[in-house]
Order: C-alpha cells, then sequence, then structure tokens
C-alpha cells in the first residue's frame, strides 16, 4: 500500500484511478490508526523521520479533486475528495471533541483520553498521543508529533510540514506544556517534560540562551533546535549583533528565548494537568 503511493508519487502520477484511490484510503486509515507515522521514536532517543509518509500524503493531494463539503451549516467548505473532515475519532478510545467548531482531517491520529476544545485543528499526518489536551485556538500541523499527556494551551501553533518531503516535523515529546500563543515550528525538538512559557516562538533560527549551563542552542544544518528534557523557557529579547546609531537610538534589539530554570516541584505543580477535566 504504502510502497504504492511512494511509486506514484516519484512517477509524478496525478489521476486518481481506482486501485491508487483504494491504496490511498487503507493509508488514511493506518495513519489513523497510528500504525503508520511521519517519524517515530527510536530505542537511543532520536527521531526517525519517515520521508516516504509524506509523500504518500502528496499523492493523496495530487490525485484529489476539489468538492463541495457543506454540511448543514451556514458556511460553505470545499476541499479534496481524498481529505474529508475525520469522523473516525469523535468518541473512540475516549477521545473528546467538544462542540463548537473543531476539526480534525482525515489521516489524523489520536490517542486514548485525547481531550480537544473548541475551535481548534489537528491535520493531516499529525499524532496526538494518549491524554493530550488540545485547547481552544491551537493548531497541530501536518505530521507534527504530540507526546503523551502534552498540554497544548490556547493559541498554541504546532507549525507541520509536507515539503520539502525530507524535512523534519516538529516533535513535542510526553509530558511537555507549551503555554498560550506559542509558536513551534521548522522541525524543532521539544523534550519530555519541558515547559515553554506563554508566547515563546521557537523556529531553527531563534537562539536559546540557557542562564542554567551558560550555553546557547542553535539548529544546525544536520540537527533541529532542540529544547533539553525539563527545561523552563520564557520568551526574552538580544541585542542586534550589529549596533547602529539608528538602532541605538531606539533601543532595537531581536527576539530569543531563554531557559530560566529546569523543572522542579514548584513547576511541576503549576503544569500539572487537571485529571478531571479529562
Amino acid at each position: 500500500m504504502l510502497d504504492t503511493l511512494v511509486q506514484a508519487f516519484q512517477a509524478g502520477v496525478r489521476e486518481p484511478d481506482p486501485g491508487l484511490l483504494e491504496a490511498f484510503r487503507q493509508f488514511l486509515a493506518e495513519l489513523e490508526r497510528g500504525n503508520v507515522r511521519a517519524a517515530s521514536p527510536q530505542p537511543d532517543g532520536t527521531w526517525r523521520v519517515h520521508a516516504e509518509v509524506k509523500q504518500a500524503i502528496l499523492v493523496g493531494f495530487r490525485i484529489g479533486r476539489i468538492v463541495d463539503m457543506t454540511g448543514a451549516g451556514p458556511l460553505p467548505f470545499a476541499d479534496k475528495d481524498t481529505f474529508p473532515p475525520a469522523g473516525h475519532v469523535a468518541g473512540q478510545r475516549g477521545t473528546r471533541i467538544v462542540p463548537g467548531g473543531s476539526s480534525v482531517r482525515a489521516g489524523a491520529y489520536l490517542g486514548n483520553s485525547v481531550t480537544c476544545m473548541p475551535p481548534m485543528y489537528v491535520n493531516v499526518g499529525a499524532y496526538v498521543d494518549d491524554g493530550a489536551m488540545v485547547d481552544s485556538h491551537a493548531l497541530v500541523g501536518s505530521c507534527a508529533q504530540i507526546g503523551k499527556r502534552v498540554h497544548l494551551s490556547a493559541a498554541a501553533q504546532i507549525g507541520g510540514v509536507l515539503e520539502p518531503v525530507g524535512a523534519r516535523p516538529v516533535i513535542i515529546e510526553d509530558d511537555a506544556f507549551v503555554g498560550g500563543g506559542v509558536g513551534v515550528y521548522e522541525g524543532t525538538l521539544v523534550r519530555r517534560r519541558a515547559v515553554i512559557g506563554a508566547g515563546v516562538i521557537l523556529t531553527r533560527s531563534t537562539p536559546v540562551y540557557d542562564l542554567v549551563h551558560e550555553r546557547v542552542l542553535r539548529a544546525t544544518a544536520d540537527a533541529p533546535l532542540e529544547i533539553p528534557e525539563g527545561a523552563v523557557v520564557v520568551p526574552g529579547t538580544r541585542a542586534l549583533g550589529q549596533q547602529t546609531a539608528f538602532s541605538k537610538q531606539h533601543g532595537l534589539q531581536l527576539a530569543c528565548a531563554i531557559i530560566i530554570k529546569y523543572r522542579d516541584e514548584k513547576t511541576d505543580a503549576a503544569a500539572a494537568l487537571e485529571l478531571d477535566l479529562r
């Protein structure tokens, strides 16, 4: 099934013949069951990116046809017929999708007891593991990997990636807490139990200043920006690398992120998930 789609991608196929459509439907079902993932953890703590999964998803966009998906509501919708809204998650495995405008696209996986507060969106290829919370106005982008018991606070934006096919998805490991209005993009890896404070933006070009260990964390050509396990990150600013009279006059600075400490009992209490809500 996956081999068929990868071959179609490499051949540039754009016509939806019945066999290819059936292979794609089977592929979406495997994504939704969590049997196929865009990236998977390895025993040594690294992550392996499965480019073939993103290739298969892109085939679905190539062979899909735009159709009217307007339901009973007043707003019109249209999308590729290969990517209908997912009906497989509501109520299954204890998953809650609270009424109010949320959407989960076909080909997304939601684990046991995931809670989705309206309105939020989970895109194709995303993997949201057991006990996670996706709060209001939060986005889980295409192929993003969200670990167990992760809390994505209101308006958190977890970027997606389909092209280039070899690019890493954003990965948020188990028990991390992502604050309100946070943006995590461009393959950033947030290790388990990290706390990303409200308003932090993390990209490949974002330097992260670790005050505890007196080091600067950056992405490299071979590795993504990586937030260490248990780090507590808050938004900050730094001086411009090249000061001019104009920048000095106006006090201009650039945004950065700062690790102010690593998790302790006080942080654990502040970031604890309320199990009764689940």
